[in-house]
């Protein structure tokens, strides 16, 4: 199992703040974790995740897509940071 958290708009355009999944068949880092949760529970998730400014943390720690995945991990996606 791994811990998925969604911060600031990704949560609030999921309506979902965090949970516990086993990693699915076939992904083995960040980047096919999103693409694996795009694909499966459709538009919503596209919207939220598709961005390619979208930020991940592993462990608290910030990765980029190619991170690998272990069983354990907790995974975290961040919107796009921007500054004023």
């Amino acid at each position: 199992m791994i811990k998925i958290i969604y911060f600031a708009s990704i949560r609030e355009q999921l309506g979902l703040g965090d949970e516990s999944l086993a990693i699915p068949p076939g992904v083995l880092n960040v980047a096919d974790l999103s693409d694996w949760l795009q694909r499966e529970r459709g538009e919503q998730w596209s919207a939220a995740l598709g961005n390619i400014s979208t930020l991940y943390a592993v462990n608290q720690e910030m990765v980029n897509a190619r991170h690998l995945l272990q069983e354990g991990d907790e995974v975290a996606f961040f919107p796009p940071v921007t500054g004023g």
